[in-house]
């Protein structure tokens, strides 16, 4: 079998030095953004959650307040107090006027089929509710954005070892002296560098 030269082995060592150098660089950097990337969607994840959570509790109390004036309108409602019962029905929030309208337009003090009370309508519909989901879905969103990240600064950790380990075969193939171990090691470390090369190329790069 043919030997390599000497000088050859050096040249290919010294390249590979060079470019697994570069390419460790490359990964620690590319890891770094990826850790930043997942720190920002779990910050912003956490920050969705927090604001749904709220969202929903004032969406909560809002009810509260539509039950409240509610009840009292069909007790006065119930004692034929038409002046209490408008005095209730006019303070009403805007989001409950609807659907108190919608369940009265069913005839609910004479038809049995008609629904139980206006929070079980259609048009029942709180704005803090609907974004509370909205938040939550964004948390969603920003929670699985950070798993992806994770993984990917994973995926370029172990580019990082990799190429350092080419690096390093490069590295201790200039320091023996048969040129057939010489050779072994370098085409080791050449291989390692070139399958990660092209690994870590099909993998996205972390925005700047």
């Amino acid at each position: 079998m043919r030997r390599i030269s000497e000088h050859r082995l050096e040249l290919l060592a010294t390249i590979l030095l060079a470019i697994a150098a570069v390419a460790t660089a490359w990964s620690t950097f590319q890891s770094g953004r990826f850790r930043g990337n997942q720190s920002v969607d779990v910050n912003k994840s956490q920050a969705a959650r927090v604001e749904s959570s709220e969202a929903h509790t004032r969406a909560g109390q809002l009810t509260q307040i539509d039950i409240a004036t509610f009840i009292q309108w069909v007790d006065a409602h119930a004692k034929h107090d038409t002046s209490l019962a408008q005095f209730y029905r006019q303070r009403f929030r805007v989001e409950f006027r609807p659907a108190f309208d919608a369940w009265l337009a069913t005839r609910p003090f004479t038809n049995p089929r008609a629904p139980s009370s206006p929070f079980v309508m259609p048009q029942y519909r709180l704005a803090q509710t609907a974004l509370a989901e909205r938040l939550a879905a964004t948390a969603t969103v920003r929670a699985a954005a950070a798993g992806n990240a994770n993984r990917r600064a994973d995926d370029y950790l172990l580019a990082l070892v990799l190429f350092a380990s080419s690096l390093f075969f490069a590295g201790i193939s200039t320091k023996l002296k048969s040129p057939r171990q010489r050779e072994v090691l370098l085409a080791l470390g050449w291989l390692i560098f070139v399958g990660t090369a092209v690994w870590i190329a099909t993998l996205p790069v972390g925005v700047f």
